[in-house]
């Protein structure tokens, strides 16, 4: 799909028009492009890596992105998706917050969220030492002397250009459950308990044949899963046990829905209990979908997730709204690797109760739509990728790794199809090139409300700028300039 071209490679009128928002893994560059492939926004945001990360165009026009934080690497190492720095620039590319949670402890990362009250939602490391990770019930031999990275969301209020105030946190480390050492915490029965989160368990097997080849390992380090010095050890993902890689939020319901990389599913937390009842059982596991071997209700034949990203549910508006859409990446995935978007409904009724069976997987056995290309492993992305629902029922799939973007019929007809033309700017050091790789990829529509009233005349292509020598590529950079 578009390998080897650059820019807009097919349009078709059954497309939906709009302003696709471009945010390239390693430029400076953000972009907005018309169907056209034109230009018609440009943020220039500096040499603040993107790191694999989300950007998003706000409702008032602003660009909201997550950037990398010079001291990032030296709390938590060189680790795709690392970030500690929130921006948004408004419309002119005026920097207007610049908010770091970056610290020996804690560090934000892969994605963000933005709330209707103007606070932002955070995906965040917390590290906990060996020692600690082993009193909650850890296996000492799956950790050796590392520390262990655990997940939490935590609710931001900005309060001034550079500070924040957190207003609500959830962690993963106060819902885990572990049946291996009963003298340990959180000792119980797993499969009695899918509200909790088994400590023991993790969806290693996609990882590790490919530690076993050589040409695996350079494929590793190719994307920045380990080190990319000769002879390099350190494996940054084995230690991010949860890896959630996305957050969303549904303002009706007031729940947060993540996507846990490292489980191979998705989870539903409840965001109206106090950030003091979420350390309790009140923020246990709403629900949970992908793969049920996670919490001892299935098989390997049960799982239906492989590495996901971009867990989101269906916008207001768009048809399907409310279900959820997710993209699969496919990695480890039973007769080949391969990606698909899968659409599910979830069993919620009005008041956000998720019906559950005990002893049993949750619902749906099975998608209600989903896409795969005719020739499946044509289409496989390893890495990143994501998808939008829009609102003539077309579907957005950025397959992250390609570097490309592609709009779909429900009748799985491609209509819209982008290349990538950016290759980016910034090289930080310990973590290779990611070629033109996306995060994911958002379309607005003529009408929102972010763009009321903008300039919206298009210009040139982004090869064209590139071409011109216009925008710059290719230049290494690395921490503390």
């Amino acid at each position: 799909m578009g390998l080897g071209r650059a820019g807009l490679l097919h349009h078709d009128a059954k497309a939906f028009p709009g302003y696709t928002l471009i945010a390239p893994t390693t430029s400076s560059n953000v972009y907005l492009v018309d169907v056209q492939g034109r230009v018609v926004r440009m943020w220039q945001t500096g040499f603040e890596r993107t790191s694999s990360t989300a950007a998003y165009l706000l409702e008032n026009g602003h660009l909201l992105r997550l950037g990398l934080a010079e001291q990032a690497q030296q709390h938590f190492g060189a680790r795709l998706g690392a970030g500690g720095r929130i921006q948004e620039f408004d419309w002119d590319g005026e920097l207007v917050w610049d908010f770091q949670l970056c610290n020996d402890q804690q560090l934000s990362h892969h994605d963000v969220a933005y709330l209707p009250n103007g606070n932002v939602l955070m995906v965040v490391w917390d590290k906990k030492t060996a020692t600690e990770a082993i009193a909650a019930g850890r296996k000492p031999e799956s950790l050796g002397n590392n520390d262990l990275l655990a997940d939490s969301i935590v609710e931001v209020k900005p309060t001034g250009k550079t500070t924040g105030e957190v207003v609500w946190e959830w962690h993963v480390w106060d819902h885990l459950i572990q049946d291996h050492d009963s003298s340990q915490a959180n000792f119980g029965d797993v499969a009695a308990h899918p509200e909790r989160i088994d400590m023991n368990y993790r969806t290693e097997s996609w990882l590790t044949p490919m530690l076993a080849t050589t040409d695996g390992v350079e494929k590793l380090k190719s994307v920045g899963y380990l080190g990319s010095s000769a002879g390099s050890a350190h494996l940054p993902f084995l230690d991010c046990d949860w890896h959630v890689n996305s957050v969303a939020y549904h303002f009706e319901l007031d729940q947060i829905l993540v996507s846990a990389r490292g489980c191979s599913e998705i989870w539903i937390i409840d965001h109206s209990v106090t950030a003091a009842a979420a350390k309790g059982r009140g923020g246990d596991l709403l629900y949970r979908w992908g793969n049920p071997r996670a919490y001892r209700a299935g098989t390997a034949a049960d799982q239906r997730l492989f590495g996901q990203h971009d867990a989101q549910w269906i916008a207001r508006g768009s048809p399907g709204e409310g279900h959820i859409l997710v993209f699969n990446n496919g990695d480890g995935r039973p007769g080949g690797d391969y990606s698909s978007v899968e659409e599910i409904v979830p069993p919620v009724d009005a008041a956000g109760r998720y019906s559950y069976k005990p002893a049993t997987a949750y619902g749906p056995p099975k998608p209600i739509w989903s896409y795969t290309a005719p020739n499946k492993t044509e289409f496989f992305s390893l890495l990143v990728s994501g998808a939008q629902r829009l609102p003539n029922g077309n579907t957005l799939i950025c397959p992250g790794m390609l570097g490309t973007i592609f709009e779909v019929t429900p009748e799985k007809e491609v209509v819209w199809e982008y290349a990538n033309p950016d290759p980016g700017d910034v090289v930080p050091v310990g973590l290779p090139p990611m070629g033109a790789s996306l995060f994911a990829a958002r379309r607005y529509a003529p009408d929102y409300p972010g763009l009321a009233g903008k300039d919206l005349t298009p210009g040139k292509t982004i090869e064209a700028m590139l071409a011109e020598g216009n925008l710059k590529k290719g230049e290494p950079h690395g921490q503390g300039r």
